[in-house]
């Protein structure tokens, strides 16, 4: 899954999806830890630069900016306010 991201970023993304999945408040958790790192571990071969791997990266950066909506890791970037 290298396309146009380096090795180095996509084992960042990698890591900060699996985090964010451990600390996201539901009760299916473990089964969405367990999809990220069986999806990462199905492409692992995926050739690079290929549309189709940068459409999957894009992907799991939209679903680590869902789970980050939930796990307190963004919550400085909302602002509240009571009415």
């Amino acid at each position: 899954m290298a396309g146009a991201v380096g090795r180095r970023e996509l084992l960042s993304l990698y890591k900060r999806l699996l985090r964010s999945a451990s600390t996201y408040p539901s009760k299916n958790r473990e089964g969405i830890y367990t999809s990220i790192r069986d999806e990462f571990r199905e492409n692992a071969c995926m050739s690079s630069g290929s549309p189709e791997a940068q459409k999957k990266i894009d992907y799991a950066h939209e679903g680590l900016i869902q789970l980050r909506r939930f796990d307190g890791s963004d919550a400085a970037k909302y602002e509240y306010t009571m009415k």
